[in-house]
């Protein structure tokens, strides 16, 4: 059975930063590139940050220079850190790879 679950997520003021975690199981995690998609009320879920699986990051253009990705094999982990966090970054996180979605994180900046 797949899984992917997302932790780290909560209330922050702008400016301040956060780390979030995605576990994913390890048949998923060996083989794909891991994402991190937003959504945020009354919008379309976004991909904001992607992963390959030799490390290769890749960035939505609003979050370049503030956000980081990164994966640790040794634990079947990808994180996402997020720095500088803006108000319109609020949204629920998810952590997906294929076709499969963990449960969400919310992720919420105050003005």
């Amino acid at each position: 059975q797949v899984r992917l679950v997302e932790s780290g997520g909560g209330l922050v003021q702008a400016g301040g930063s956060l780390t979030l975690s995605c576990v994913a199981s390890s048949s998923i995690f060996r083989i794909s590139t891991i994402n991190w998609y937003r959504q945020a009320p009354g919008k379309q879920r976004e991909v904001v940050a992607s992963i390959s699986t030799g490390g290769s990051p890749n960035y939505v253009d609003s979050v370049k220079g503030r956000f980081t990705i990164s994966r640790d094999n040794a634990k079947n982990t990808v994180y996402l850190r997020m720095n500088s966090l803006k108000p319109e970054d609020t949204a629920v996180y998810y952590c997906n790879a294929i076709h499969f979605w963990g449960q969400g994180t919310q992720v919420t900046v105050s003005a």
